[in-house]
């Protein structure tokens, strides 16, 4: 058994220029860390120096070796105290004079080691390489630690390929902008890796960029334990490393499945991609109504749970999709015996009644439902249909224990599936909480990743005034810059089923749910055709972040 450690993350806005001041006063904050009982202070990105640099010749001057002079005084803090450091600050390689926004970790023996930060945010690549070291963690007295800085996080693979190394800690040094912070992918990193993340922040403007704050210590259940909303200080909270869920969550990876996460599809303009050879373009896109119907499924009672479905579908105004709760026709199952006697192998009756609700409706259907393969394996499946009949079918990769009881792991892989609208991924469940199913599907060119769910897990991650800083459907669309509608089941289920959009941060009316224990339709009109005022294709199909990914470094994804 571990015993407990206590973490601290500065909070501190540098003065640009200034690195004699800002290092100094780095110094007091961190010996008051250590007298508060921290032995791991984490620094913000660019602590030292600012971080608004116009050019690499406006920098130049303020650039240093690593170990240099400013790795030397934090070692001193750190060997007279026997505590771990880790500072941020712009690095030079002196055999190549390259420069890096870099970030060190110090001990009582010295540097043990640097991060190179790899995912530019659009300030670096003026004056900055993106890193070439890859994600080290580091075997410490204290626990494994890992570092990513600011941008990194944005992208799931980051923070996964640590934790696939056995980090136990990823320490976050970052000069955020935007959604406000602790932010969601924050969150999102602790909870799908089950490890801690202390992040590091600044609150206040340089060069007309305004940051956020919001530096904190995030448990691995996705909770926040101690963080700081504006102005310089420490954030401390005592950690248990024993909490460690990490285990289990690469448990239910399924990395055979993976492997477009290890090629660039988004280098190149996506509607020519995905029309190589012709074999498979995009759908044209166009304007259109998604709804998602909200009801807990009735455990063996088909007839019933169909009915409900025709009157979700009659009340869905218009949609031209309603996506349903997981298992909505069967409902949930607890033996194998249970989930034989409900099981069909599509096209059957199930699909037939499908068919005819969504003729009478005149719109697409995604339901949940238990299919028997033709070798008479059990799986928790989902079909889509239209008033012509089956369209495709997908069943759920990643199981929870209750599917165990009685289902087969999904063996199709990842399926998506194309209707007038666009391309519609699908996901059953948890699959949409394993981060690389999402991800894959928006590869694949999903314009919508249409989710059944019968979920009360992850949580809603309330923060200040926030009840959903962390809200999975929200982070899913956002980070793969897709729609996203989840039907999930209501009470006892979490409900909050809805429709997220692309970018919800900037505009917030892509986004509409329903709340946790009322059966009911809501739904969003999305537009997978026409360009976004911001750039030169529609946001769903140019999906902006994909392009900025670093394939090179992810092939620890994809091994068993």
């Amino acid at each position: 058994m571990s015993e407990p450690l206590r973490v601290a993350a500065i909070q501190f806005s540098p003065v640009q220029g200034e690195p004699e001041a800002n290092i100094a006063r780095l110094e007091a904050l961190t010996i008051e860390a250590v007298r508060q009982g921290a032995r791991l202070i984490v620094h913000p990105e660019m602590a030292t120096t600012g971080y608004c640099w116009y050019d690499r010749n406006e920098i130049a001057p303020f650039v240093e070796p690593i170990p240099g002079p400013t790795t030397d005084r934090f070692a001193r803090i750190a060997a007279e105290h026997d505590c771990y450091i880790v500072a941020g600050l712009p690095e030079i390689a002196p055999a190549t004079g390259v420069f890096y926004n870099s970030a060190a970790l110090i001990g009582p023996d010295g540097v043990i080691g640097v991060y190179r930060k790899t995912h530019s945010f659009i300030a670096e690549p003026a004056w900055a390489k993106d890193g070439d070291l890859g994600f080290p963690v580091w075997e410490t007295p204290i626990g494994r630690i890992g570092i990513l800085i600011c941008m990194d996080v944005v992208y799931f693979e980051t923070a996964r390929l640590l934790a696939a190394q056995g980090a136990d800690i990823i320490c976050l040094l970052t000069n955020w902008v935007g959604d406000g912070a602790p932010a969601a992918s924050w969150i999102s990193r602790a909870l799908e890796n089950g490890v801690y993340v202390v992040a590091s922040d600044r609150s206040d403007e340089e060069r007309g960029a305004k940051f956020c704050g919001g530096s904190c210590v995030i448990a691995p259940d996705g909770t926040v334990l101690a963080e700081r909303a504006t102005g310089d200080g420490i954030v401390t909270a005592e950690i248990d490393l024993d909490r460690i869920e990490r285990p289990a969550r690469f448990a239910e990876r399924r990395p055979a499945n993976y492997h477009s996460l290890t090629r660039n599809s988004h280098l190149w303009n996506p509607e020519s991609y995905h029309n190589r050879y012709g074999i498979r373009p995009l759908p044209p896109g166009t304007q259109s109504r998604v709804a998602v119907g909200q009801f807990t499924p009735v455990p063996g009672d088909t007839d019933a749970n169909l009915a409900m479905i025709a009157e979700l579908a009659s009340g869905a105004s218009g949609a031209e999709l309603l996506v349903l709760p997981e298992l909505a026709v069967t409902g949930p199952v607890f033996s194998a015996e249970e989930a034989g006697r409900l099981a069909e192998s599509p096209p059957g009756e199930i699909v037939e009644a499908l068919q005819s609700i969504a003729a009478n409706a005149g719109l697409t259907l995604v339901a949940g439902l238990i299919e028997r393969g033709y070798d008479g394996r059990l799986f928790n499946s989902a079909v889509v249909v239209d008033d012509s009949g089956l369209l495709t079918i997908a069943r759920k990769l990643h199981l929870t224990a209750d599917d165990r009881v009685w289902a087969a792991e999904g063996d199709l892989g990842l399926v998506t599936v194309d209707l007038a609208l666009g391309r519609v991924g699908l996901l059953i469940g948890h699959d949409a909480f394993v981060p690389e199913s999402a991800r894959i599907l928006a590869i694949e060119g999903a314009d919508l990743i249409a989710v059944p769910a019968l979920s009360d897990w992850p949580p809603h991650v309330a923060v200040g005034g926030d009840p959903d800083r962390f809200n999975l459907w929200r982070q899913r669309a956002r980070e793969n810059k897709s729609y996203l509608a989840v039907a999930n089941g209501a009470a006892p289920y979490s409900g909050r089923s809805g429709v997220c959009g692309p970018d919800p941060e900037d505009y917030p009316e892509l986004e509409v749910t329903l709340p946790d224990d009322e059966p009911g339709v809501v739904w969003l009109d999305i537009d997978t055709a026409s360009p976004d005022p911001r750039y030169p294709t529609n946001l769903v199909r140019l999906k902006t972040t994909l392009g900025m990914r670093q394939p090179i470094w992810y092939d620890a994804l994809v091994r068993p």
